[in-house]
């Protein structure tokens, strides 16, 4: 990594992410230790300065996920023909068990490290297979090892929310790092809620107060939480500002204004809800009731690590809708309402608000220097440039993306990541495929990789639950299909 020092990104197309959505051409960005010092025309350098030219390029913000596993990134397109369903078998109710500490670390380094290769400064890792404090400790100690801004969400998939936050080692786990307030490695706590009407996840959250940490929550999954979770959080006094809710794909009316009036935020992950099954992207929704949106990527272990495939399939299945209902109606979409500087906004401004993190997410004087360079003058594809947004959401990819800077340091230039070491990466995730396969045998493996086709069988329940209170019904129905450790 290079050494704090100046930076000057000449003559590129710059998206400062302002009120605005200006568009600022051949214009420069300053960087001073790890501050954007200024932006503008033919700006003066200290002497020293590293001078990169961007002619020909987008400048930008660096890119914010706000939901992303990294842990399963190990396993990177391992369930690409998964349904959410065979992943909570995998994961949640067997083999995700078998995850070791130096295999969450293994994961978080190559999750971390892909991201950052892809313009993602920020990431969330909403880390739930943290079964030990160990293997929070791995989940840190990875991130940190890498010149990555990040957010430890601390979950733990393999036991109820209120029995993993009441565990003494977690809560001094987190207190720590509450009390190390690192700039570039955050923490919020990570769990779901289920609607059950006893509310056991309760102490969870006033665990979360007590500790001043904020909450994520895969809400809106169809078949997993649903709208007596939001209806639970709000009326408990849980719903606040700083929460994200994952996905709210699937929630009625009354939840969406419960999102609203409390001043939570959406984390959209759209290629993983519109194919795993989690309900339709709800940037629809987002628009209808005024509610912020940020973008996230989820896992690899089904999908691409960057925000560039986030950003076009988003624009995508909300056109896709518009048009459809449109057309059930007998009418033509003549305008579409959502455009490619609003997802633009969203990986970038839409995260940074998510956070509470007012110094990330635009390029003016004052903020912190995370940016992107967008440019590839070995392609066709990087000219003309003539809509700057649209070319970010439709044309660019993560091949494209010139030079990373965080916290004022250059982390990738010209095309390759600065002072890493992917040997060691590579060595660390091939052990980890080694263990899981060794411990789960080659048949298992394999039939994992490549579930049947559907047959006659339907699932009536997602086995994801914690509690009894569904219907006896639903449990002879979900233990029919998994067996009875399904319910465990």
């Amino acid at each position: 990594m290079a050494e704090l020092g100046a930076v000057v990104l000449r003559h590129g197309t710059v998206l400062p992410m302002d009120v605005g959505r200006s568009v600022l051409t051949d214009t420069d960005v300053l960087v001073v230790g790890d501050r954007v010092a200024a932006v503008g025309v033919g700006l003066e350098a200290p002497p020293g300065a590293e001078e990169i030219d961007a002619t020909g390029g987008i400048v930008m913000p660096g890119m914010i996920d706000t939901h992303r596993h990294l842990w399963q990134t190990a396993m990177r397109g391992y369930g690409a023909d998964w349904t959410l369903t065979q992943y909570f078998v995998w994961y949640y109710l067997e083999h995700g068990r078998k995850f070791r500490p130096e295999d969450i670390y293994a994961g978080n380094v190559l999750g971390a490290l892909e991201a950052i290769e892809a313009g993602v400064t920020t990431t969330v890792d909403w880390s739930h297979g943290l079964q030990t404090v160990d293997h929070a400790a791995a989940a840190v100690d990875a991130l940190r090892s890498t010149p990555g801004r990040f957010v430890l969400a601390y979950g733990n998939i393999q036991a109820a929310p209120w029995e993993w936050t009441a565990q003494p080692e977690v809560r001094a786990f987190l207190q720590q790092r509450k009390d190390a307030a690192e700039d570039r490695l955050g923490v919020q706590l990570a769990f779901d809620v289920l609607g059950d009407p006893g509310f056991p996840e309760r102490p969870a959250f006033e665990l979360a107060r007590e500790l001043g940490l904020p909450v994520t929550t895969h809400a809106g999954v169809w078949g997993a939480t649903n709208d007596d979770g939001i209806r639970l959080m709000h009326e408990n006094g849980f719903a606040t500002p700083d929460t994200v809710y994952v996905h709210a794909a699937t929630l009625d009316t009354d939840s969406y204004l419960r999102i609203a009036a409390s001043g939570g935020s959406v984390s959209v992950s759209t290629e993983s809800e519109q194919s795993a099954g989690q309900g339709y992207p709800p940037t629809w929704q987002m628009r209808r009731f005024d509610i912020p949106v940020s973008l996230s990527m989820d896992t690899s272990v089904w999908w691409s690590g960057d925000l560039f495939s986030a950003m076009r399939s988003t624009l995508g299945a909300d056109r896709a809708r518009e048009h459809l209902e449109a057309h059930v109606a007998g009418e033509t979409v003549t305008s579409s309402h959502l455009r490619a500087e609003h997802v633009v906004e969203w990986a970038t401004r839409g995260g940074a608000h998510a956070l509470r993190r007012d110094d990330l997410g635009s390029l003016v004087e004052g903020q912190k220097a995370d940016l992107v360079l967008i440019k590839n003058d070995h392609s066709p594809v990087s000219f003309p440039l003539l809509n700057p947004y649209g070319h970010v959401a439709f044309q660019a990819q993560r091949g494209d993306v010139h030079t990373v800077i965080i916290d004022g340091a250059i982390v990738k230039r010209d095309h390759r990541l600065v002072g890493v070491d992917l040997d060691a990466a590579r060595r660390a995730v091939e052990n980890t495929v080694d263990h899981l396969r060794s411990e789960l045998g080659e048949e298992v493996w394999q039939a994992g990789m490549h579930p049947d086709l559907p047959g006659d069988d339907k699932v009536l329940d997602n086995p994801y639950t914690y509690t009894d209170y569904r219907s006896a019904s639903t449990r002879e129905a979900r233990d029919s299909i998994f067996g009875e450790s399904a319910g465990a």
